[in-house]
């Protein structure tokens, strides 16, 4: 069976980039993000939002955030070219950066980077499908922009990547182009290019090569869960993240011949992405974000928004959930394994649109939506645990101290002090 190899065109400047990819709508979903901004201002203006906020103890920043001071955080492909080099070489200069994690905690950790990425493997089974998940990934990227931020001079703020831009076209976009600036080919978040597995061993020294799969996802055996059609792929060659490399082992292997070893031990090997161009165009559309914000089966509470927004999918091709979505787009290694997936550097634009899609869900109703958590401690409720509360507190290990969940339920209270666009 001969299969397709993805072509890079090296593009001489960014009206070029716009004649080969164009963004489907997000209209619906950016309208709700604009209308619960309002609302979030008319509750900052009557002080109402302060006045629920105060009832937990939760410190609104006065006199230092407001709606005119506050970070924006904004879409990545409305970002200059000169801003997406400037967030790209921030990330590039945390994975040149040594990392600050003892290495006796985390072996194979290399650079400040791993340490994030120690972090979640190491909280996983607590962040995940339990009433920490929004908060925890809230504050995670948060951390992350901190980092960027602190330790390495960068400006701006994490951008988000509106997966109903990319539904159509994926591969063209630039979140995945590799050819967005010029000759350089730094500004885009990286770029897959499929290969044969006779035609070439994968770029790393784990010796796993590229393979074919007949189209089907790779997924651990005893398949568990899914099967999509896929567009074969391979390790990432271009752009701002080609030769970086996973070092942390694997922790549930979603590739051939990538093995598990002990656990937060050094393996290094390429970040291989695996794509399924009809995964986005069936279920990352606009639509799906609308729904999710809209429809009165996820407006009851908390709950309700944040299993639809989670769910996993089933063993054909059925619905799948905006968060999964998002990982099993690339799928591939480490995103397939959703201990190692923030490797991948995609997982913070992914998340900070995860965090988008809360924001905008919690401002249709500041004061009501403000507080509500719902799930357990644990994964699933494996093994069971008690309900999560606004006063239960976790922290990013060696990148950030203790915190509880009340002080992270608003992006302009606590710690924080941003909004979208």
């Amino acid at each position: 069976m001969q299969l397709p190899l993805v072509s890079l065109t090296l593009l001489a400047s960014a009206a070029s980039v716009a004649k080969c990819w164009t963004p489907a709508s997000s209209s619906g979903s950016d309208q709700a993000a604009a209308e619960s901004l309002d609302k979030l201002t008319m509750a900052l203006t009557d002080g109402s939002l302060k006045r629920h906020l105060d009832t937990r103890g939760v410190e609104m920043r006065t006199g230092q955030c407001d709606l005119q001071t506050a970070a924006v955080r904004r879409e990545y492909s409305t970002l200059s070219n000169d801003e997406k080099l400037d967030y790209t070489r921030a990330v590039q200069c945390l994975m040149a950066k040594p990392p600050i994690t003892p290495a006796h905690k985390a072996p194979g950790a290399r650079s400040r980077y791993d340490d994030l990425v120690a972090t979640h493997i190491n909280q996983t089974r607590t962040i995940h499908r339990s009433g920490s998940f929004l908060a925890w990934h809230r504050h995670y990227v948060w951390t992350f922009e901190q980092a960027l931020r602190n330790e390495c001079g960068y400006k701006g703020y994490v951008p988000y990547w509106s997966w109903a831009k990319s539904s159509q076209d994926p591969l063209n976009s630039p979140y995945l182009d590799g050819s967005e600036y010029s000759q350089e080919e730094t500004a885009s978040m990286s770029r897959t290019t499929a290969l044969l597995a006779s035609q070439v061993a994968c770029c790393a020294s784990n010796p796993a090569k590229e393979v074919s799969h007949d189209d089907l996802l790779y997924t651990p055996k005893p398949k568990s869960m899914l099967t999509l059609p896929l567009t074969p792929g391979s390790c990432v060659k271009k752009g701002p993240y080609a030769g970086v490399m996973a070092n942390l082992t694997a922790t549930i292997p979603s590739w051939p011949g990538v093995t598990a070893k002990e656990p937060l031990s050094y393996d290094p090997r390429c970040i291989r992405h695996d794509i399924s161009v009809p995964l986005a165009r069936k279920w990352s559309g606009d639509e799906h974000i609308v729904d999710l914000l809209q429809n009165p089966l996820y407006q009851t509470d908390i709950g309700a928004f944040q299993d639809r927004l989670q769910y996993t999918g089933n063993t054909t091709f059925g619905w799948y959930g905006l968060h999964q979505f998002g990982h099993f787009l690339l799928n591939g290694d480490p995103t397939g394994d959703f201990f190692n997936s923030p490797n991948e550097p995609l997982f913070w634009l992914h998340h900070s649109m995860v965090d988008r899609v809360w924001w905008t869900w919690q401002n249709q109703k500041p004061v009501e939506r403000a507080f509500q958590v719902a799930g357990t401690r644990t994964m699933n409720n494996k093994p069971p645990s008690d309900n999560v509360t606004v006063e239960d507190t976790f922290d990013m290990g060696y990148n950030g101290g203790e915190v509880a969940i009340k002080d992270l339920v608003s992006t302009v209270a606590g710690p924080y002090c941003y909004i979208y666009r």
